[in-house]
């Protein structure tokens, strides 16, 4: 899978008081090997501190590892994204999350969950195919999110 994430920039974070870092830097060091940019906040970072981030780093993904009981912060960061303008980078969760809570995280706009036991293949597959630059090279037209900004 070596360069398969060539050109895309994945930011990396666990929200709220979520300390659990292992899964986050085991999958960082997962599309680092696979070509990809990762730009790893760590944790105790807050909704407005990944969206913060996110634009300052331009990246092409937003990949927060959480829990269920973080629902309301992965809520906000949503909302942010939007506000944001952000809408052409697709927000991904990982982690230990119940199935209902993956079914509301992705109708409240989280465009993948990645549950335990994911493949590391399946990962950089879906980041490769849906990050932002990745569908801009499919011939799609980069997104005007802001007035005289073209991403």
């Amino acid at each position: 899978m070596a360069g398969k994430g060539m050109g895309i920039k994945v930011l990396v974070s666990m929200i709220g008081l979520d300390s659990h870092t292992t899964g986050a830097k085991v999958v960082s060091s997962l599309l680092r090997d696979a070509g990809f940019e990762v730009v790893y906040l760590g944790i105790n970072q807050t909704p407005a501190m990944i969206v913060n981030a996110a634009i300052d780093e331009d990246v092409d993904v937003i990949g927060i590892s959480c829990h269920a009981s973080n629902f309301s912060l992965i809520e906000e960061l949503l909302d942010l994204v939007k506000k944001r303008g952000l809408t052409d980078v697709p927000v991904v969760c990982g982690g230990n999350i119940p199935p209902k809570q993956i079914a509301d995280l992705a109708a409240n706009g989280v465009a993948k969950v990645f549950p335990p036991g994911t493949s590391g293949d399946a990962i950089i597959e879906y980041l490769a195919a849906n990050a932002r630059r990745a569908k801009a090279a499919d011939g799609e037209q980069p997104a005007r999110d802001q007035p005289g900004r073209v991403r």
